[in-house]
């Protein structure tokens, strides 16, 4: 697989001097200075090229041209915003980016509501606590029918937590759930979230999915005829969030969307960690059915705990069998190389690694430190170096 790794941008503070010396060769990226939903300018995606072609690696990957909360829920100025977004797809296809990630969740990006929590090696992770999300949602936030959304012996708990909890436990949360989103160039706060929330309304799963299906329907043809491919990442987690609707959680989601508009263009992200935080899906199941249509693999896994928290493992531990996932993976990759394809090579990137060593305590931007993930890609190249060598 083409090994690649997220860099977001000049300011990010592992540089693409760091990503060489870690070993990948392909940089994961955006215009993120100009992701507001306006079409990007050639000369803005050649500078961003040329940037880390100068390092001596290669664009591999758009992550993300963002979806627009206007183009989700078909309101304001929707109709502009797809034209910006077929603007930017072409844009990125002429400077030779074929490969673009995005997602469709309603408002939020990823998200935790720790992202230090302290691993037994000493390290820190990022993990997902629904008790002290159920807290914000119903207690602090207070938003209209929270509380049907949780089942009572969460909420309890969630009360008995708030007790405990300290003014900067508090801050915190906030911040982690509302105040902090990766790559996004606004905030929200309580009052702001809540009117975004009236937004979406009674814009109940199925309204939200046919929202996503007519986004594709214009879309996927753009990108065909550019010659780029668009490779949705799911939900992340893979469950509602605020009373807002998910669409890309399982299996089933995946099926219908490649079905909504069956074209090699309308394909996935493989992320093992979002996909695995879901206990319904089979992620080595999922990696061979829809091989053919996996265009990008996000590596990582997570460990699911009783009451439907989860936070991130090791890259080669956790609940997902990430040997046999790989082992998948490369198997469609010899497929499409003995047809012959150009596109053979499926890149993937070692996601959100944990904070080890010097990087603890030192600015990064959280789940992306550099040694954490130069430790998951070395781990994940050590199972692919001995299947395509030997052809276990």
């Amino acid at each position: 697989m083409k090994q690649t790794w997220r860099w977001f941008g000049p300011d990010d503070p592992v540089t693409l001097a760091h990503v060489r010396q870690a070993g990948a060769t392909g940089i994961v990226t955006a215009l993120h200075h100009l992701n507001d939903g306006r079409a990007w300018p050639d000369e803005e995606v050649a500078r961003r090229k040329g940037e880390i072609e100068a390092a001596g690696l290669t664009w591999s990957v758009v992550e993300s041209i963002i979806v627009h909360e206007d183009i989700k829920t078909r309101t304001g100025r929707y109709r502009q915003l797809i034209d910006n977004y077929k603007a930017s797809i072409r844009a990125v296809a002429k400077a030779g980016v074929e490969t673009v990630c995005y997602n469709f969740m309603a408002i939020t990006d990823w998200t935790r509501t720790d992202l230090d929590y302290v691993m037994p090696h000493g390290g820190t992770a990022l993990r997902f606590d629904v008790v002290e999300f159920c807290a914000y949602d119903v207690f602090i936030l207070k938003r209209p029918g929270a509380e049907a959304d949780h089942p009572a012996d969460r909420i309890e708990r969630a009360q008995a937590w708030l007790k405990t909890a300290s003014e900067s436990d508090l801050a915190r949360l906030e911040r982690n759930l509302i105040e902090w989103v990766p790559a996004r160039e606004f905030v929200y706060d309580r009052q702001s979230l809540n009117r975004m929330l009236d937004v979406y309304g009674e814009l109940a799963t199925e309204g939200f999915r046919a929202n996503l299906f007519e986004f594709l329907g214009e879309i996927i043809p753009v990108a065909e005829e550019a010659g780029v491919r668009m490779a949705i990442h799911p939900d992340d987690p893979p469950f509602p969030l605020f009373g807002l609707p998910r669409v890309v959680c399982s299996a089933l989601d995946a099926r219908a969307l490649l079905a909504a508009v069956d074209r090699p263009a309308n394909g996935l992200t493989l992320c093992t960690g979002s996909y695995g935080a879901n206990p319904a899906n089979d992620l080595v199941a999922m990696a061979k059915e829809f091989a053919p249509r996996i265009h990008f693999a996000h590596l990582r896994n997570v460990t699911k705990e009783g009451d439907g928290s989860f936070h991130e493992a090791e890259h080669l531990e956790g609940d997902t069998d990430m040997v046999r996932v790989v082992h998948a993976l490369l198997g469609e990759e010899k497929r499409r190389s003995s047809e012959g394809r150009a596109d053979w090579e499926i890149p993937m990137r070692p996601d959100h690694g944990h904070a080890i060593l010097d990087d603890i305590g030192k600015k990064t931007n959280p789940g992306y430190s550099g040694i954490g993930r130069l430790k998951g890609l070395a781990e994940l190249r050590g199972v692919m170096r001995p299947i395509e060598t030997l052809g276990y």
